[in-house]
């Protein structure tokens, strides 16, 4: 896998055009609301002079459209209503011919594919009510890098009528679950694109894998393998598909302390990329362990009683939440990065577990238990305020956050007559826009990447 999916040879504004001004407020999508009506937007396929330049503007049309109405902020308007034929993106369009048919946005685009195979795509959002061109840019890339190309030019749309940066141009890490000839579980890590597209395995059968996290620049993950035997963190390489084993036993320092038949769980990135935090069984139980990838160091942090579990740094490396049963039942706590100032953030009835901190900075989310009940839901980083929960169902677990902090992918189970089935699915921060994502099977344990550069 290359550093780079998509090379951008040049990122070009094209010339704007304002329309008639009125007292009318530019077009925007607040996303600071609740539940509200999706913003109807157009988009035509993007033209081209030849046929294959013209299936390629149709396929990067369709990509755009998806990835836009899966947000649940905007709805595509049907293509059989549209009035007026788009040939030449240079030409301001009818615009009441839009306007007729409710269509608020207007996105047009061609594809030019040069001599040497690269495409140039450029595009132009319109205001429909305002006459007015709000964004213009022209990309160009190689043809196999056409996919990334479009969720960047979603992206684009999604930040110009949003004010947030968009989270369409990411990838996936999941855990795919399926049984074995013999009935028995397995569990391998399957990486796909956000909308389910190129997917991969990136295990094989053998071993179960679990928990993966993604580095903050998108090239490694974290995750649990039982390669040998029980449950160790490993370090994967997604570029050069290299692992390795962490925190072996018998080592210097805090190292030395590791039960040698101990498990290692959930190691997550520090912001920066240069540590680990990570839950480790030592001789005294489970403790939040800082690991310097550079120096290869461990840190021991908490050394309480209870299991301290799960921990996640805060998007400035300064604070850690991680869950533990040192009050009674399981509950949230948030510490200071060298393991000081330990705060309890939950206080409500149940079990909270899986605490991960939104890019954000101000939420973070768990999932909670209460009898046979689960529930995904987000607190106030500083334990203020009321919990808010978005998701109630049979079986919830392993929240991830998407790059803007704006959607939650979370495990869903659903019971069935020959047991669980569990799916992926994302909810919004509102709690609205339940969707399932198209893993094509059993899947569990997602981890969304940072944006794709």
């Amino acid at each position: 896998m290359t550093r780079l999916l998509v090379l951008l040879a040049a990122v070009l504004a094209l010339v704007g055009w304002t329309g008639a001004s009125d007292a009318q407020e530019p077009l925007r999508v607040d996303v600071t609301q609740g539940n509200l009506d999706p913003m109807p937007i157009a988009v035509p396929d993007f033209v081209g002079a030849s046929d294959e330049a013209l299936r390629r503007g149709a396929d990067i049309t369709r990509v755009v459209a998806n990835d836009l109405a899966s947000s649940g902020l905007f709805a595509p308007v049907d293509q059989d209503a549209f009035i007026e034929d788009i040939a030449n993106i240079d030409l301001r369009p009818r615009f009441s011919d839009w306007r007729v048919i409710n269509a608020s946005a207007l996105l047009v685009g061609s594809v030019t594919i040069q001599e040497d195979g690269r495409l140039v795509v450029g595009f132009r959002l319109w205001d429909t009510r305002l006459e007015e061109q709000l964004l213009g840019l022209q990309y160009r890339t190689a043809p196999e890098n056409w996919r990334r190309v479009a969720h960047r030019l979603a992206d684009a749309v999604y930040e110009r009528l949003t004010g947030e940066t968009g989270y369409f141009n990411t990838r996936i890490v999941y855990v795919s679950e399926g049984r074995g000839i013999d009935g028995e579980p397995i569990r391998q890590l399957a990486l796909m694109d956000q909308d389910g597209a190129n997917p991969s395995f990136l295990t094989d059968r053998s071993y179960m894998a679990l928990l993966p996290n993604y580095s903050p620049s998108a090239q490694e993950i974290t995750y649990v393998s039982f390669l040998d035997g029980q449950a160790t963190t490993y370090l994967y390489n997604l570029e050069t598909g290299r692992q390795e084993a962490l925190f072996a036993s018998g080592g210097a320092g805090a190292a030395s302390q590791v039960d040698p038949e101990g498990q290692s769980l959930s190691a997550r990135f520090s912001p920066d990329g240069s540590e680990l935090a990570v839950s480790i069984e030592t001789r005294s139980g489970h403790d939040i362990h800082l690991f310097d990838l550079r120096t290869r160091n461990l840190q021991r942090l908490t050394q309480h009683p209870a299991d301290d579990v799960e921990p996640s740094f805060a998007p400035d490396g300064e604070r850690i939440v991680f869950s533990s049963a040192r009050g009674g039942g399981s509950q949230l706590y948030v510490m200071n990065r060298d393991g000081s100032d330990v705060q309890r953030v939950t206080f409500g009835s149940g079990r909270y577990t899986t605490p991960v901190w939104s890019p954000r900075g101000d939420l973070i989310a768990f999932t909670k238990q209460i009898g046979n009940q689960f529930a995904l839901g987000v607190v106030r980083a500083d334990g203020s305020g009321i919990e808010r929960i978005l998701y109630e169902g049979y079986f919830v677990d392993t929240p991830a956050w998407s790059p803007n902090g704006r959607v939650l992918l979370f495990t869903r189970g659903e019971s069935r007559t020959n047991g669980t089935r569990y799916e992926i699915w994302s909810v919004d921060l509102a709690g609205f826009n339940l969707r399932r994502l198209a893993t094509g099977g059993m899947a569990s344990d997602p981890a969304w990447s940072p944006l794709i550069e």
